[in-house]
């Protein structure tokens, strides 16, 4: 390298992320680490997922009760940025109304991060949780879930454009995978027959 003039490039200065960034995002402290429900509304996760089209990529943001393991609200859009992840926590908090004081978990990534989720969280009186960076251990049922996703429905079909995966996703959700789909850690059952099944109990109990 002498002989020929040449100098080795230094290496950029790594510069750690604040926990405010000029984008304004902020990293909740993870609440879920020890967390056991015991019901339904008490902690949510979230994730987000890409799903092959024929020629393009859409992208999948759900949130799923991790007491039942329901998937309780999703949304479908083309690009991955805040407004989808938005779309599906209204679409859960629609559907189920929580109590203040639920516990919202997911990773670090920007659309969770960002402002204006921060802001639709404390509004509707839910509390951010957080994995820690790059542990997707931390949000383990919500990666599951993205697993069972891909196997069992989305890698077997051949999605023509996001109007036609618009028609048949939410039929394997409701129908088939919160409806029909057993969990060995639901008792063999699926979610929604261990939520009417332990609601009741809970109701006798109390």
């Amino acid at each position: 390298m002498r002989q020929n003039g040449l100098a080795a490039a230094p290496p950029r200065r790594y510069r750690a992320s604040s926990q405010d960034d000029e984008e304004g995002t902020k990293f909740y402290p993870n609440l879920a680490k020890n967390f056991v429900p015991t019901g339904p509304n008490q902690i949510w996760v979230a994730d987000l997922t890409y799903i092959q089209l024929r020629n393009r990529f859409v992208y999948l943001a759900a949130i799923l009760d991790a007491w039942s393991r329901k998937v309780v609200g999703y949304a479908l859009g083309n690009v991955m940025e805040t407004q989808l992840t938005l779309a599906a926590l209204d679409s859960a908090y629609r559907s189920r109304r929580p109590s203040p004081g639920l516990i919202h978990h997911s990773d670090r990534g920007g659309q969770y991060a960002s402002r204006d989720y921060r802001a639709r969280l404390a509004a509707l009186g839910i509390i951010g949780s957080m994995s820690r960076k790059a542990n997707p251990y931390d949000n383990a049922k919500a990666e599951s879930f993205m697993k069972t996703l891909k196997h069992e429905e989305v890698l077997k079909v051949d999605y023509f454009d996001l109007e036609d995966l618009q028609r048949r996703l939410p039929k394997f959700l409701d129908e088939v995978y919160n409806a029909k789909r057993l969990h060995s850690a639901l008792g063999y059952l699926p979610p929604n027959e261990f939520e009417q099944l332990n609601g009741t109990r809970q109701q006798v109990n109390s």
